[in-house]
């Protein structure tokens, strides 16, 4: 059994497409079939059914996939280990982050990192949670910074912070002037909210669901874009408190008890080898 035949199995498998597995290995298709075969007759058995122009795993397959992800993920993070510097400092560090959190709390922690250690390459994925967790198990990045929780045994984390989601309305409106809202209070109001790949919105909606559905107004890409439609007069949002700031035709107020919060973490995926660099920026955050 041979290092790029396994590469091959994994890449027909995540693609389901001998075409398409093939352009990410960067080999011609009847060579990549060809690996295919070798393999299946090593094993014994069939490890794909072919459905026509798609395939899928077979149960030898299935059993193959994760000791065949876990076998690359280690000759990987070895050969890049042995060619790593002992300290950090030097090298590169890719990172992910979902959009709720990269423009707030990011900055300011990196600014401060790369102060520290200025000959880090430094680079940035923002992206939802989904995608940055496959960039994870792809070996795409080293952390992702993301909401918790996570459950996936192949992935380990570790809490940074926590943060309340306050209520952001129109400067002039109706509940402006009280201190804190009852979340009763929100239950006829036209809520502004991200798309539903976001876990923001997840967090949201199963805040209000307690009490009421919330009505969706409009669904925005970014933050500030909810923030100017909120001081527009459009509708409310709950927001995290981080990014609670910049807007003048926007008042932000705690909700009562139970106040919604988030959870938030960094991510990495255990079998890979934490550089140097990963390990001091874990011990910064």
């Amino acid at each position: 059994m041979e290092l790029h035949q396994l590469r091959y199995f994994v890449a027909v498998a995540e693609t389901g497409n001998f075409t398409r597995a093939a352009e990410r290995c960067f080999v011609a298709q009847p060579s990549l079939s060809q690996q295919i075969q070798k393999l299946e007759r090593l094993v014994k058995k069939p490890l794909f059914d072919r459905l026509g122009k798609r395939v899928k795993l077979t149960e030898a397959g299935e059993t193959l996939l994760g000791r065949a992800r876990a076998i690359l993920a280690q000759v990987d993070e070895t050969s890049r280990a042995l060619s790593e510097d002992a300290g950090p400092g030097h090298g590169t560090l890719s990172l992910g982050v979902i959009p709720t959190i990269g423009p707030y709390w990011l900055p300011p922690i990196l600014t401060r990192f790369l102060r520290r250690y200025p000959n880090v390459e430094m680079h940035l994925r923002e992206d939802v949670t989904a995608n940055l967790l496959a960039a994870l198990h792809e070996g795409e990045i080293d952390l992702a910074f993301v909401a918790l929780p996570i459950v996936d045994m192949q992935l380990e984390s570790r809490v940074f912070c926590r943060e309340r989601l306050l209520a952001s309305l129109p400067r002039k409106h109706r509940l402006g002037r009280q201190k804190s809202l009852a979340l009763t209070d929100l239950a006829d109001e036209p809520f502004i909210l991200l798309g539903d790949m976001h876990c923001l919105t997840g967090q949201v909606t199963t805040y209000c669901q307690s009490k009421f559905v919330p009505r969706i107004a409009c669904r925005c890409v970014q933050l500030p874009t909810i923030q100017k439609m909120v001081s527009l007069g459009l509708g409310i949002s709950l927001l995290p408190e981080m990014a609670c700031k910049g807007e003048a035709g926007v008042a932000y107020k705690s909700m009562q008890t139970p106040e919604p919060t988030r959870t938030l973490g960094v991510v990495w995926h255990k079998q890979r080898y934490q550089s140097a660099n990963v390990k001091a920026l874990l011990e910064f955050v």
